[in-house]
C-alpha cells in the first residue's frame, strides 16, 4: 500500500493511493495535484550512508568503504514532495543524489542480517542533496555539505514493505527539467539493507519511523536555481522538488581560514 500524509482544505489527513487519488480514512478522495504534501513519515532520526555504490565512489576517485560509512541527516533538512529546495548563496557545485530510503517498522537492536528485513516497515524516495564545495577531508562526515535546511526531500509515499518484494532490484532514475541525468539499480549497493541494519543496530537502537538512506549510484550532476528535480524509484512513485535561490539577505558562508575556495 502507498500511504501519504497531506493537507487538504486546511485539514491534516492521512490516506492511501487508490486509482490515482488520495483516499483518506473517511473514504473521501483527494486529487494529488490539489493537496499540500507532507513528509510520509516523521522520523526520530535519519541516518545516511556515504559511498554505498561502488561506481559512485569510483567517479569521485574515492576508496570504497570497508564498512558502512554513516552520517546524520538533520531532521531540519527534511522536505516533502513538491517542497522548494533552497540553493545557498555562494555555492558553486550543488548536486542531487537519488536514494532508496528505508523506513523502520519496529524497534531494532542487535538484529542479525538474516532477520533484518522483518524490521522494515516500508520504503520511500530520498534526494540527499549536497554542496560538494564543502565536502573535504576536513569535513567528513559531510554534515555541513549535506545538512542544509531543505536538503533532504523525502516522499511522496510510505510504501509498505509487502509491496516491495526485493528492495535490492529496483530501477532508479533522476531527471532535471525532464532530462534524464541518472539511471541505475539498487543492485549496485556495496552493503545490503540487512547488512546495514545489522551494523547500525549493533550499537544503536533503531526505532519505528527512523529512516535509513542507502546511498546513490553513479551519475550525479549539478543543479541550479530554477531547476526542477524528479527522483524516481521503481514501484515507489516520483519525488519532485523545485529549486530557488536563498534570500538575498543571507550572507555567503566562508571557511574560518578565510579561503574563498570554500565559500558555500
Amino acid at each position: 500500500m502507498k500511504l501519504a500524509r497531506f493537507l487538504s482544505k486546511g485539514r491534516l489527513l492521512q490516506g492511501h493511493l487508490q486509482d490515482g487519488m488520495l483516499v483518506d480514512h473517511a473514504g473521501e478522495a483527494h486529487h494529488p495535484e490539489k493537496v499540500q504534501w507532507l513528509l510520509p513519515v516523521q522520523p526520530g532520526k535519519v541516518i545516511a550512508l556515504a559511498l554505498n555504490f561502488a561506481e559512485h565512489a569510483d567517479e569521485f576517485g574515492l576508496k570504497r568503504p570497508s564498512e558502512p560509512a554513516l552520517f546524520w541527516k538533520p531532521n531540519t533538512s527534511l522536505l516533502p514532495h513538491k517542497g522548494t529546495v533552497i540553493y545557498p548563496r555562494g555555492a558553486r557545485f550543488m548536486h542531487f543524489e537519488c536514494e532508496l530510503a528505508v523506513i523502520m517498522g519496529r524497534h531494532a537492536r542487535r538484529v542479525k542480517a538474516k532477520d533484518a528485513l522483518d524490521y522494515v516497515g516500508g520504503y520511500t524516495i530520498a534526494n540527499d542533496l549536497v554542496v560538494r564545495d564543502y565536502v573535504t577531508n576536513t569535513f567528513r562526515p559531510p554534515i555541513r555539505g549535506k545538512g542544509w535546511d531543505t536538503f533532504g526531500p523525502l516522499g511522496p509515499y510510505y510504501v509498505t514493505a509487502d509491496e516491495v518484494p526485493d528492495p535490492h532490484n529496483l530501477k532508479m532514475r533522476a531527471y532535471v527539467n525532464n532530462e534524464l541525468r541518472q539511471e541505475a539499480s539498487t543492485q549496485g549497493m556495496i552493503f545490503s539493507i540487512p547488512e546495514v541494519i545489522e551494523f547500525i543496530s549493533r550499537f544503536m537502537t533503531l526505532e519505528p519511523g527512523d529512516v535509513l538512506l542507502t546511498g546513490t549510484p553513479k551519475g550525479i550532476s549539478q543543479v541550479h536555481p530554477g531547476d526542477v528535480m524528479r527522483m524516481e524509484i521503481e514501484g515507489l512513485g516520483a519525488l519532485e522538488n523545485p529549486i530557488e535561490w536563498e534570500t538575498e539577505e543571507a550572507e555567503p558562508i566562508i571557511s574560518q581560514e578565510g579561503d574563498r575556495s570554500l565559500v558555500l
